[in-house]
């Protein structure tokens, strides 16, 4: 019941970085007109850094004192997680045709299973 209430609160602090990592994506790929992989890297590295605050809190409640080599691992799990969602993203739509935030989207949900996995087993585990 414990892993099922954390990766509730994993989604919802989730969320609230996938309303960053699109926001931030948007910004730079249709104002800033940067090219829209560097653009989803971006908003993906932006969300990650949030998220990890929140889920250092709240989710899984961490009271390591390294708080650098804990975020170094957040970190280092989350560019793997941009590898896996930038893979799956060029996949669906290039190979697919899906649009590209339809493809984010699923990207996002493939990523977040990562993500979750990951930092329950590796990052925050003292």
């Amino acid at each position: 019941m414990e892993i099922l209430i954390k990766f509730i609160k994993f989604g919802v602090v989730g969320f609230s970085g996938m309303i960053v990592d699109f926001g931030i994506t948007y910004l730079f790929k249709e104002i800033f007109k940067i090219q829209k992989f560097v653009a989803n890297a971006i908003g993906f590295l932006t969300a990650a850094s949030s998220n990890y605050i929140f889920n250092r809190i709240w989710t899984f409640h961490s009271a390591n004192p390294d708080v650098v080599m804990e975020f170094g691992k957040f970190f280092f799990v989350s560019v793997i997680g941009l590898g896996i969602n930038s893979l799956v993203l060029w996949v669906l739509n290039t190979k697919f045709n899906l649009n590209f935030y339809f493809a984010k989207l699923l990207a996002i949900i493939v990523t977040t299973l990562w993500n979750f996995i990951a930092n329950y087993i590796y990052t925050f585990t003292i």
